[in-house]
């Protein structure tokens, strides 16, 4: 297991968000942790890399327990993952190049520990922009892009600096159908590229069973079923049968042959 969550519990004055959850996450698959609105799915991402403190309980990734790290022994912890944010989060007052080029300007070359030259920059962000279909938005700003574009944006602030464990919190929230079905692409696309280990937060089951290779239901704070997605949708559960109904067509029949 690369990522193991025990007993984790956080309230927000008296909304007890999560509730003593345990979750083991297997290197190199793609887990979808589904579930209602608010019912704290955002959070749990949150806190597996670090920006928010359990009240209880542990996180342990790749061996370290970042719960127990905070300052830069968490950040050396955890910089080898990175977060596709529900808003993609860019910067505004920075290009769609700064803001890919973003991470890798700030911190270097960890393996080196020197800073990129402008060129190599380019190049870098070059080869992000091109796997995500925005070669020619470089120097357009934020506020110029659709809501789809923003997000495919977002991922290549990702995709720039290869971390080894992806987040992505509701990453087909407010998209068309056409343009959801282009991020799940962009999802798998981007697991099997950098051959990394993902966990996608969403209530939408198409995109859920297009990308996922296990699925879990978060409810009442908790992981109540885990499964592969065939065996998922046969578990007797309210929110499982109605997702089961929802799910009309199996949206893996969409996926192009690799």
């Amino acid at each position: 297991m690369i990522i193991q969550i025990r007993n984790l519990s956080k309230r927000f004055n008296s909304h007890q968000v999560l509730a003593g959850l345990n979750l083991d996450i297997e290197a190199g698959e793609t887990l979808v942790v589904l579930g209602r609105s608010g019912v704290g799915k955002s959070v749990l991402l949150k806190h597996i890399i670090g920006i928010t403190r359990p009240d209880e309980g542990t996180i342990d990734v790749d061996g370290k327990r970042i719960t127990d790290l905070q300052g830069e022994a968490l950040y050396d912890a955890t910089h080898n993952m990175g977060m596709l944010f529900q808003g993609a989060a860019l910067f505004d007052s920075l290009n769609i190049h700064d803001n890919t080029a973003f991470y890798l300007a700030q911190h270097g070359n960890r393996a080196t520990g020197k800073r990129y030259s402008d060129r190599e920059l380019d190049d870098l962000v070059a080869g992000a922009l091109e796997m995500v279909g925005l070669q020619e938005t470089q120097q357009k700003m934020p506020s110029e892009l659709s809501g789809g574009m923003k997000k495919r944006a977002g991922l290549a602030r990702l995709i720039i600096y290869r971390p080894q464990i992806l987040l992505y919190d509701e990453p087909t929230t407010g998209l068309d159908p056409m343009t959801a079905m282009q991020i799940n692409e962009l999802i798998v696309k981007t697991q099997k590229e950098l051959k990394a280990t993902s966990i996608v937060v969403t209530h939408d089951i198409a995109s859920a069973l297009y990308v996922g290779d296990r699925l879990a239901l978060h409810e009442d704070g908790k992981i109540l079923f885990i499964d592969k997605p065939d065996a998922f949708l046969q578990i007797d559960h309210p929110i499982i049968s109605f997702l089961r109904k929802v799910a009309t067509q199996d949206p893996r029949t969409f996926r192009r042959p690799t």
